[in-house]
């Protein structure tokens, strides 16, 4: 027993010694906790730029642990499992030395300005134990990285928003672990889904969508994928069909294949998506019925399978947009929809607009199914509307126009207060519209046009408390309208016209101070214009054509500040035209055919107005043949208009005087140095003492512009640089060198010339050809220096002239794009910066926010950001309002792309003669979404054609001072097309400029990159 005492006393002595030996887990933590310390603080010091500081707190600190660092997270051993940098606006390359830290699982750089390649080697040796890693939303260009099998335990691989380019790399398929990929929006051209993704069994969710790839195939292999719960490939450039093997994916929730090329029927085999929560289908080639298999997919939230009809005009030319290919071959959905999809008790959004479904709705849709959203507008269906559309009460939108449903408005629409938007218009349907539903307060808009509707509009409309849009012309309501629409004071558009309304205008209408259209035409009205007009600051439109007004025009009228269309004709008006019309800037006037007398105001004494004068026998005029000759004006008025232009003048030059004067003392004895790039006589004192407000021309937010004659005798545009900041500021400095590195190498008939630039203490000047006819957009909008004008004060151009400025315009860009080495992006393309010469060519302006894409670091694409990175200062916003992409706003970066939609924008306004952000469009909207609505809307039929309809839905849109005798429509919706082509939400879908070039040569209806 003594003995077995001693042994085991020996053996704990020897454990003892043993462990004493060993270093203990809290030496080994902070051993591994100093190490990561240093390797953070390293990272920061030498390979992180942080311009606004959000790195402080990774500084030395007593306890010698990163712990606390911002974006940190340690395990309870104090070892870093995690860094999350995102959104700290840090630069710099990829910052490899931060996997350095052995214990690190987790690494997100998102939402910064990270740059360079990334290199696969570094990331293979030092990055394979990690198994999240996401720097979507930076700036990194170049390939993606092949990586290695030592990515065992990677999980998540984000690479998002910057501009890779070249394939998916095949290595991606082999990662035995990866659950989740996401490249979506950069610069991707290889293959759009690579068989080699079908080997990655583990994906749960893959997001690929939105990069320029060539035209590619879903994988036929594709129900390889059975742990899939995702996939997102829109706007990928896919083509062919729908494998059949996609019934394998069980566990898929959301398939998103919109905006592609995909073609023939929807396959049965999509039925076996038995988990499917959201199908979107929507703007592919996809044609036949819809599948019966669709009625077993029981968890079915929203169906999207719009858009796939490509046997229209305009409506076609929609669908193409966003697809780099078009191949029409009259595909289209058809048939009616099946009953077992109205069945789905979990359907919320059912979307199947612009195809060409016929037969009737399921009667019982919406009745077992907690329907919000259903659209099935530009259809042929035909029939009732289901009964139960909203009998489970979460009905929000209903829009269903375009189509030739008949019958009464369903009882169940009544009552049905979740309704927010409601869009009827357009088909056959009859009754009287019940009190309940004129007063469901959540509507914002209700369109009921054009169809059979009659009885009264009921007092109940007052509870439309926040409607924008109330769009009722076209049926057969009748009776008075009732005060109570005065309480409706979020209206913006109230169209009334082509019905049977009676009585007088409501006075209290013009207490709408939001309205922007009011259209009551073609009704019974009667009674004087209501005169207190002060509150429609924001009116546009005004039509109270073919009634029975009597009464003066109100001269308040003329004191509207934004109203460009009015229409008092055929009524039974009588007095004087107010002087104060003249005024406005009208692109319609029209008081003819009332009984209207005395002499026509100057403003419309001329040629131009004679329709819209015609048809008022007490009208006369000292010029128009066609009128009446009226006695001259009396003298004591000429007298005064006389002595009043003299004491102006009189004032102007002796201010001129005095600033001449100041000028003279300030440039004098200054220093300056000139470079010329053309022949021109450069004197820059004789220069400097012209630039004063006497020939002052333009203005903008980088300088002043004057019209001045060099010694020469060649007529100058001289633009004096300033800035915000002064003229020695950074943005002025930009500017100044920007347009002196871009138009001093370019020589293009249609790019501005630049003769020469002055230099001096404080002060640069940039010295122009002058272009006689000013801007296009001065040509459109008013201020035209050009000979022919129109009533409003714009030069009058015909659609040759546009056209010919179109075609101009587009080779000057394609010039910089394509022609110059390196590339320029002008950045800021608009009407304004289009200036028009003696003979109406075009030329490109304005090169203030120019950009060689070889100059930038990052090579592909441009950045535009508010920092200085690296010592290299970035422009802050590029373009103007209106005309900017819209990618711009999430990713901050502009291309030749950019150039492209900006060019699309001044399309649509030669053709509408509209500006980008008309107030006549509504709130929200632009004239790129106002176009694109009514195209969408004005899906025509053969009988459409023949009748004329199609035509009148084409001149809602061209601008209505075209003569309608010298422009072939044809031509114009080629040139629409185009536009619409150029607009596309997706930049790798708009062709190039090159290609603009070539469309708007020969007016083909295909877009293709």
């Amino acid at each position: 027993m003594t003995l077995l005492r001693t042994l085991t006393s020996l053996l704990l002595l020897l454990l003892l010694l043993l462990q004493s030996q060993q270093p203990s887990a809290a030496a080994t933590t902070t051993t591994s906790n100093a190490n990561d310390y240093e390797i953070l603080l390293r990272v920061k010091a030498t390979h992180i730029d942080d311009p606004d500081g959000s790195l402080a707190s990774w500084s030395p600190n007593s306890e010698n642990s990163p712990c606390n660092f911002t974006g940190v997270r340690c395990n309870d051993s104090l070892a870093v499992t995690s860094i999350d940098l995102s959104g700290l606006n840090l630069a710099g390359p990829f910052p490899y030395d931060l996997c350095r830290v052995d214990s690190l699982h987790d690494l997100y750089l998102d939402n910064n300005n990270f740059n360079g390649i990334l290199s696969a080697p570094l990331l293979n040796s030092l990055c394979s134990h990690l198994r999240f890693l996401s720097v979507s939303n930076n700036l990194f260009v170049g390939s993606l990285p092949e990586l290695s099998a030592n990515f065992s335990g990677l999980e998540v691989l984000d690479f998002s928003f910057n501009n890779f380019s070249g394939e998916i790399p095949s290595s991606f398929g082999g990662l035995p672990a990866i659950r989740q990929l996401n490249t979506v929006g950069n610069l991707l051209n290889g293959t759009a889904f690579p068989e080699s993704l079908c080997s990655a069994s583990s994906l749960t969710k893959l997001r690929i969508g939105y990069n320029p790839y060539k035209p590619s195939s879903i994988p036929k292999d594709i129900g390889n994928l059975t742990k899939l719960e995702e996939l997102w490939v829109a706007g990928a450039n896919l083509v062919g069909e729908i494998p059949a093997s996609i019934s394998k994916l069980k566990s898929l929730k959301n398939l998103d294949v919109s905006t592609n090329g995909l073609s023939g029927p929807i396959p049965q085999e999509i039925g076996g998506l038995e988990s499917a929560v959201q199908i979107e289908l929507y703007q592919n080639n996809f044609y036949g019925g819809l599948p019966e298999s669709l009625a077993g997919l029981k968890f079915l939230d929203r169906f999207d399978a719009s858009q796939n009809n490509l046997s229209g005009k305009l409506s076609e030319k929609i669908a193409a947009m966003s697809l780099s290919s078009l191949n029409v071959n009259d595909n289209f959905f058809s048939g009616e929809i099946p009953q077992g999809l109205a069945d789905n008790r979990k359907l919320r959004q059912l979307r199947l607009f612009h195809n060409s479904f016929t037969g009737t709705l399921p009667s019982d849709l919406g009745k077992n199914s907690v329907l919000e959203e259903f659209d099935v507008s530009s259809n042929d269906f035909s029939g009732g509307l289901p009964e139960y559309l909203c009998s489970g009460k979460n009905l929000t939108s209903i829009m269903v126009f375009n189509n030739r449903f008949n019958g009464t408005l369903p009882s169940s629409l009544s009552s049905c207060d979740s309704l927010s938007k409601v869009r009827l218009g357009n088909n056959e349907l009859t009754g009287d519209i019940p009190s309940m539903f004129w007063g469901i307060g959540g509507i914002t808009w209700l369109d009921l046009s054009n169809n059979k509707f009659e009885g009264p509009i009921s007092s109940s409309i007052s509870g439309l408390k926040v409607v924008s849009s109330v769009l009722l012309s076209g049926n057969n309501f009748s009776g008075q309208i009732p005060p109570e629409i005065c309480q409706l004071i979020e209206l913006t558009v109230l169209d009334l016209t082509r019905n049977g309304l009676s009585g007088q205008i409501p006075t209290c209408i013009t207490n709408l101070t939001k309205l922007q259209k009011l259209e009551m035409g073609g009704n019974r009205l009667t009674g004087p214009i209501p005169s207190s007009l002060s509150s429609w600051a924001s009116l546009t439109e005004l039509d109270l054509s073919r009634n029975q007004l009597i009464g003066n025009i109100p001269k308040e009228l003329g004191a509207l500040p934004v109203l460009n269309y009015l229409d008092l004709s055929r009524n039974l008006l009588s007095g004087e035209i107010p002087a104060e019309l003249a005024l406005l800037r009208l692109n319609r006037f029209n008081v003819s055919d009332n009984r209207l007398s005395g002499q026509i105001p100057s403003g419309f004494d001329k040629e131009f107005f004679i329709t819209s004068l015609w048809g008022n026998p007490g009208l006369c005029s000292p010029d128009l043949q066609a009128f009446p000759r009226c006695s001259r004006s009396s003298r004591p008025v000429v007298l005064i208009a006389v002595l009043a232009t003299l004491s102006f003048c009189l004032v102007a030059l002796v201010v001129s005087l005095v600033w001449l004067l100041r000028e003279k003392i300030f440039y004098r004895n200054r220093p300056w140095k000139i470079t010329s790039f053309q022949r021109a006589g450069a004197g820059e004192g004789d220069l400097l003492n012209r630039l004063i407000e006497e020939n002052l021309i333009g203005s903008g937010g980088s300088g002043k512009v004057y019209k001045v004659r060099l010694k020469s005798g060649q007529m100058a545009a001289v633009k004096r640089l300033t800035a915000s900041s002064g003229v020695d500021s950074p943005d002025a400095e930009l500017v100044f060198k920007s347009e002196l590195e871009t138009l001093g190498r370019v020589l293009h008939g249609n790019i501005v010339k630049l003769l020469f630039s002055m230099v001096g203490d404080g002060c640069r000047v940039l010295v122009y050809e002058y272009i006689e006819n000013g801007s296009l957009g001065d040509a459109l909008h008013g201020k035209s220096n050009g000979k022919v004008h129109n009533r409003c004060g714009a030069a009058l151009l015909d659609w040759k002239q546009r056209l010919k400025i179109a075609v101009g315009a587009a080779q000057g860009l394609a010039y910089l794009h394509h022609d110059c080495v390196p590339a320029i992006v002008h950045r800021d393309v608009k009407s304004n910066n289009i200036l028009l010469d003696e003979e109406m060519n075009p030329k490109v302006a304005d090169f203030g926010l120019a950009k060689t894409l070889g100059q930038q670091r990052h090579g592909t694409t441009m950045e535009a950001m508010s920092t200085t990175t690296g010592g290299e200062v970035m422009s802050k916003v590029a373009g103007s309002y209106g005309y900017i992409a819209p990618e711009y706003a999430y990713t901050l970066k502009v291309n030749e792309k950019s150039d492209v939609y900006s060019f699309g924008v001044v399309l649509l306004e030669l053709i509408t003669g509209k500006r980008p952000n008309d107030p006549s469009f509504g709130d929200g909207k632009d004239i790129v979404k106002w176009v694109t609505e009514i195209a969408l809307s004005s899906q025509p039929t053969s009988d459409d054609e023949e009748s004329g309809s199609y035509e009148d839905s084409l001149e809602r849109v061209v601008d209505p001072r075209i003569d309608p005798t010298t422009c072939d429509y044809e031509e114009i919706e080629k040139v629409l097309n185009i536009a619409l082509a150029c607009t596309s939400g997706l930049p790798t879908n708009r062709p190039t400029m090159r290609r603009v070039v070539e469309l708007l040569k020969d007016r083909k209806v295909t877009c293709s990159k």
